[in-house]
């Protein structure tokens, strides 16, 4: 099937795909099968159970059997709820802290891995790497900042993998990647006019990026996993849409705006501690520093002008888990997982309400269970808590076409995940 045409079929392969704020920290998705929910996404560039290594690790298609499936869906319930202290809204004063600012998102995976001979075999993998809502009740105190930001992404992944030995494979995919941004807000807080009409930036675009793994067979009882996943450019381009009372005013434009999604690496460790205890461990990186400003910008005749800079400031981020299998007996594996992650944030000052992220620490627990000698089911959950997180982000500003206020106050957030998956030899 030629890319062209599985990148039109990619909406209804993704099942009506929400992408909800989850997983890891900023807008990256760790929820790429439910096989690793149970243990935290430990030793995730290691473990080579199904064909969803496609996405961790490709070079783990080598330990899996002549095809394999596995197909997975995750559910997932962020909570984001804003306390004001000291917020300076304009006309928006009295209008409220925007209720809860999460809700639940669905997130499905598909992979195929095939087994060309004996040493080498190929893949395909879809899924949504990226990916973030967060909505207000409208009005509220910080409107004029965001009502809604929504950034989707489908990714579709062929890859190749070729065992050397048996000690050493390794893996390399390419990636070709949609992104859709949706950014609705307030247009100022200078009047109610102007904080009665709405912008709305909705833009779109596809890009490639590119993967490569590697998968070392230490001893039969130890297995460490390296990869990397590259920056992903989007040049995204879309309209500026204004509505309500000063809509006339304002109009509608064309516009766009680039994002350089992170690169990311992993490190992981499998090791087989008895016939029934295995541990397992990552150690992560997100190049999260890619993301330094996003400029909204808007034209009209041919010329572009800054609409909107979203000043994110963002920092690279670390990423720590461990997690154990505990072998039941021959049909059940119950699975156990922790973890700790940086937020790419740096500071109160430049805390979007669009993205009021914090470290966070998973603690996550599963089953899999054998069907038959050539089907599993993956059943995982974990809850997310993030710490408390302070906003202090001022965008007051004199002139009043671009005054949207002072947003201050303490985030209190959360995560639930919960996953299912179903993975099959033929």
């Amino acid at each position: 099937m030629k890319m062209k045409t599985i990148a039109r079929l990619m909406p209804a392969l993704a099942l009506g795909v929400a992408a909800g704020q989850a997983g890891a920290a900023g807008f990256q998705l760790l929820e790429q099968n439910a096989s690793g929910i149970g243990n935290a996404y430990s030793g995730s560039a290691a473990v080579a159970e199904n064909a969803s290594t496609i996405f961790f690790n490709p070079a783990g298609m080598t330990q899996l059997k002549e095809r394999e499936i596995s197909a997975g869906v995750a559910a997932v319930r962020p909570t984001f709820k804003f306390d004001d202290r000291g917020s300076v809204p304009g006309a928006l004063s009295g209008t409220g802290n925007g209720g809860d600012a999460g809700s639940w998102a669905f997130l499905p995976n598909a992979y195929l891995s095939w087994g060309v001979t004996k040493d080498v075999y190929v893949g395909l993998g879809l899924g949504a790497p990226f990916g973030l809502v967060t909505e207000y009740h409208n009005p509220w105190v910080g409107g004029a900042h965001a009502l809604k930001f929504d950034i989707k992404t489908y990714n579709i992944n062929p890859s190749i993998a070729w065992r050397v030995n048996d000690k050493v494979s390794l893996g390399a995919g390419a990636s070709y990647q949609k992104m859709e941004v949706e950014y609705v807000r307030l247009f100022s807080v200078s009047s109610p006019a102007l904080a009665g009409t709405s912008v709305k930036l909705g833009a779109e675009d596809w890009a490639w990026g590119w993967n490569v793994g590697a998968l070392f067979t230490l001893s039969p009882t130890t297995k460490v996993g390296v990869s990397y996943r590259s920056k992903v450019r989007h040049d995204l381009q879309g309209d500026l849409k204004s509505s309500g009372t000063a809509a006339a005013s304002i109009g509608n434009s064309p516009a766009s705006t680039r994002v350089d999604l992170p690169d990311t690496f992993i490190l992981s460790v499998a090791q087989t501690l008895s016939d029934r205890w295995e541990m397992l461990g990552d150690i992560s990186w997100t190049g999260w520093s890619s993301i330094q400003n996003v400029d909204i910008m808007r034209y009209s005749s041919g010329t572009g002008s800054l609409a909107q800079r979203l000043d994110t400031q963002f920092r690279d981020t670390w990423r720590f888990a461990l997690g154990t299998n505990y072998k039941l007996n021959e049909t059940v594996k119950l699975k156990f997982g922790i973890a700790y992650e940086q937020t790419p944030v740096r500071s109160d000052e430049t805390r979007l309400v669009s993205l009021p992220d914090s470290n966070r620490t998973w603690l996550s627990t599963g089953a899999q269970i054998k069907v038959n000698k050539d089907s599993t089911v993956d059943l995982g959950a974990a809850y997310i808590k993030a710490g408390e997180s302070h906003i202090y982000n001022d965008q007051r500003s004199t002139n009043p076409l671009v005054n949207r206020g002072l947003v201050s106050g303490v985030y209190d957030a959360r995560v639930w995940l919960l996953g299912a998956q179903y993975s099959m030899a033929f």
